[in-house]
């Protein structure tokens, strides 16, 4: 029966155990950021300064760490194509096969460390996020890098795609389970299911990776036997000098050079801080603009509905992209944001159905949106090798410099929204009683709920002019993207030219 059940796994396509990647790391993910604050600050009781120290560091150290580990991994493959020793495409694969295989259980480990205190709240607040965050940014390089090493054809970028996003969607459900387990008073019911859930994310990391290295070994280990041979001698016949590795201060100034990489990350950096911006507000506008008017369970039924649905709309939306093409999914998307919040802007805050409808497809759209640009990174893995004539994709140090660029959106969401807030109610969320603090601010008015409706029209044009102006920024720097359509085919059939003569050929789906 073991073994019956090893040759199936054996036998899973490719993509699949690669989209099932995606499962060991949301079902912890998802846990991590719906507790982690609440844990420290409810549980531990954290104080504010150690809190705000914490997360100043980790702010800092989340923005560098994706481009420092990009470069540590990848700066080997950054010298130009030139004739002699090649790193073949297996190999790449292989290396960061080993590394998810890694850093995969050391990711859970990290996970643990929250649920259990163990130091001064402070000094495990800032040690647990970034060790945390260290591993996690690890295993998300080398899982969105395989992304571009394991396929270079859209068809299948989109076909891998797809299992990720189905396997988000299955680890989502650990957030529904956590709120039978979640109690402040009582911690040990929740650190067991958290235990379960990272001997969950062990074993498959194991497995998962242990599979798919079977897999390129023994595919390639035929052919690169032979062919290893006749390099060799090549090799010697040839004596050609070792070549010239590329500095980073040459590398950055390449990329500052590539057009298409420089408008991706401005319009990137405007998905960013509108995900995370409908993130840190979802529960505000739910308040203050819906409380008075929905049930408890239909506000906790669209909290869950905003987690789930962006993995499962993603499956409808890399249909699309098979036929359509990513860059104009992702333009329609856009309109789509438009048109949905100036029909929102016009209706007004008392259509309570439709603001409900508002508030959840914005998240929803908005999450999909950003899952989808994994691929256009993708193709700019592409471009890179094509215009730079490297040896080999540079994927996780270009995903690296992406999220350097585009993380502190992150930072951005809750300070501009908290400002905007702030400088039309005077409404301040840090505040105890900022209601009481906005009457005292405003002597004419004589109680905290006079005040109630200029809150709501404030949250209320948040709510829409925010994706108004996203939307029109992401339609500008998105129309100046020309990586698409015929360019986008003649830079594919390019890095299939240039990869030709390594081998063995990654085939995969």
């Amino acid at each position: 029966m073991g073994l019956r059940l090893l040759a199936c796994l054996f036998h899973l396509p490719t993509a699949v155990i690669y989209g099932s990647l995606s499962l060991f790391v949301s079902i912890l993910h998802n846990v991590f950021l719906l507790y982690y604050v609440d844990t420290f600050v409810s549980v531990y009781k954290i104080d504010k300064l150690s809190f705000w120290i914490g997360e100043t560091v980790f702010l800092i150290w989340n923005s560098l760490n994706d481009p420092l580990f990009g470069w540590l991994s990848d700066r080997v493959f950054l010298s130009t194509q030139q004739a002699g020793a090649e790193i073949s495409s297996p190999e790449v694969v292989l290396k960061r096969l080993r590394a998810l295989s890694h850093n995969g259980p050391l990711f859970a480990i990290s996970f643990l460390a929250f649920w259990v205190a163990w130091a001064h709240p402070g000094l495990q607040f800032l040690l647990c996020l970034c060790m945390y965050d260290s591993f996690l940014t690890m295993v998300d390089l080398h899982h969105n890098a395989l992304l571009a090493d394991l396929a270079v054809s859209a068809k299948d970028r989109t076909s891998l795609n797809f299992y990720c996003s189905l396997f988000s969607a299955i680890g989502s459900l650990s957030v529904f389970m956590s709120y039978a387990v979640w109690n402040k008073e009582d911690f040990f019911s929740f650190r067991i299911f958290c235990v379960l859930l990272a001997l969950c994310s062990v074993v498959g990391f194991t497995l998962s990776t242990q599979l798919l290295r079977q897999r390129f070994q023994a595919d390639g280990k035929a052919k690169w036997d032979q062919e290893s041979t006749l390099k060799e001698l090549y090799i010697e016949k040839l004596s050609v000098p070792q070549e010239k590795r590329i500095t980073l201060a040459e590398y950055l100034q390449q990329l500052s050079r590539h057009r298409n990489f420089l408008w991706f990350v401005c319009m990137n950096l405007i998905q960013v801080f509108h995900c995370h911006f409908n993130s840190n507000f979802f529960p505000l506008f739910l308040e203050h603009l819906l409380s008075d008017q929905i049930s408890v369970s239909t506000g906790s039924f669209l909290l869950g509905v905003s987690y789930i649905a962006p993995h499962l709309n993603n499956l409808y939306f890399l249909s699309l992209c098979r036929r359509c093409g990513v860059y104009a999914v992702v333009r329609g998307l856009f309109f789509l944001k438009l048109a949905l919040s100036v029909v929102m802007l016009l209706a007004g805050p008392d259509q309570v159905y439709l603001l409900c409808i508002f508030i959840a497809s914005n998240r929803v759209f908005t999450e999909g949106t950003c899952k989808l640009l994994n691929l256009v990174v993708t193709d700019l893995v592409d471009e890179d090798l094509v215009l730079n004539r490297r040896k080999q994709a540079a994927s996780a140090l270009l995903f690296g410099m992406v999220a350097l660029v585009t993380k502190p959106g992150q930072t951005f969401a809750p300070l501009i929204g908290t400002w905007l807030l702030c400088a039309y109610t005077g409404y301040d969320i840090f505040q105890r009683n900022p209601l009481n603090n906005m009457v005292s601010a405003q002597p004419k008015l004589e109680s905290a709920a006079a005040l109630e409706p200029t809150l709501r029209q404030g949250c209320f044009y948040l709510l829409v002019f925010v994706p108004i102006t996203c939307a029109l920024l992401q339609l500008f720097s998105w129309s100046q993207f020309n990586l698409h359509g015929k360019r986008l085919q003649m830079v594919k059939a390019q890095r299939q030219s240039l990869t030709q003569g390594q081998a063995p050929e990654v085939k995969t789906i």
